[in-house]
């Protein structure tokens, strides 16, 4: 994997979030690749619930400044960087004060889902491509962890579709089990078809719940990794029949190799 560019994209990363599947697997992988040589970036968003001045957050202005449209509605951008001690793993921060100030990640202290997650999940896909356009970085390879994450398949093949940059760039997704119950917001469907996304394409997301956004995101991803072993039945089963490259779960001790052959198996 030497030299080969491979940019994650996840919405929970340890250190600066809590340990869960998603946010492990986001950590050990990139750090895998660049063991291996690779060249990599990780993005999540600046939730306000990770700690800026243990973990030496700072504002990178050169990326910051732009906005972006989420619903007709012009949302300003924030980019910080930290890097992940004794990795030499530097990590980009989507933020934006409407978004991710709160103090939790996706629900308040009740459990109650943000009313907003949709539209901050559309922001993140959007401002991850716009920052890399930036860095003018080509990924080979864009991975995709966490449900929060999973918009960015759809509008790199639909919204970004003539960027040249990513022209060669393949998606993989890994998809885990499943972390909510509840709908997002029912408008999701209409937000999304707001930026030129056609209906049929995002269907599934008439009814916005965990499996479907989940279906949307594998369905707009050129290869797919089951990164759990509570992916539900009828979710697997809509992956092995999606047509897609897929890798069945690999154990913690065995997804080492279990990735990199499946990553040169995507066109690497």
């Amino acid at each position: 994997m030497k030299d080969k560019r491979i940019l994650y994209v996840s919405s929970e990363v340890v250190p600066y979030l809590a340990e869960n599947e998603v946010s492990l697997m986001s950590y050990d992988v990139p750090k895998m690749i660049n063991d291996q040589g690779g060249q990599i970036r990780i993005f999540m968003p600046r939730y306000g619930n990770i700690n800026e001045r243990r973990h030496q957050l700072h504002e990178v202005i050169r990326l910051s400044g732009m906005n972006l449209v989420v619903n007709d509605l012009d949302m300003p951008l924030i980019i910080k960087v930290a890097s992940i001690p004794k990795e030499r793993i530097q990590v980009y921060f989507i933020d934006n004060d409407e978004y991710f100030k709160r103090k939790a990640t996706f629900a308040d202290e009740e459990g109650v889902l943000y009313p907003d997650n949709d539209e901050r999940a559309i922001f993140f896909a959007k401002g991850v491509v716009e920052t890399v356009k930036k860095l003018n970085w080509v990924p080979d390879i864009i991975h995709v962890h966490g449900w929060l994450a999973a918009m960015l398949p759809i509008y790199m093949k639909h919204y970004y579709k003539n960027e040249a940059l990513f022209s060669e760039t393949k998606i993989v997704t890994s998809v885990y089990g499943q972390s909510f119950d509840e709908n997002l917001d029912l408008e999701m469907i209409n937000k999304v078809k707001f930026d030129g996304v056609p209906h049929e394409a995002i269907s599934d997301l008439e009814i916005p719940n965990y499996e479907n956004v989940l279906k949307a995101s594998i369905l707009h991803s050129d290869a797919v990794i089951i990164a759990s072993e509570n992916v539900s039945p009828s979710l697997t089963k809509f992956i092995e029949s999606s047509g897609k490259p897929f890798l069945p779960f690999a154990t913690k001790d065995a997804f080492a190799e279990a990735y990199t052959n499946f990553y040169k198996t995507v066109g690497l």
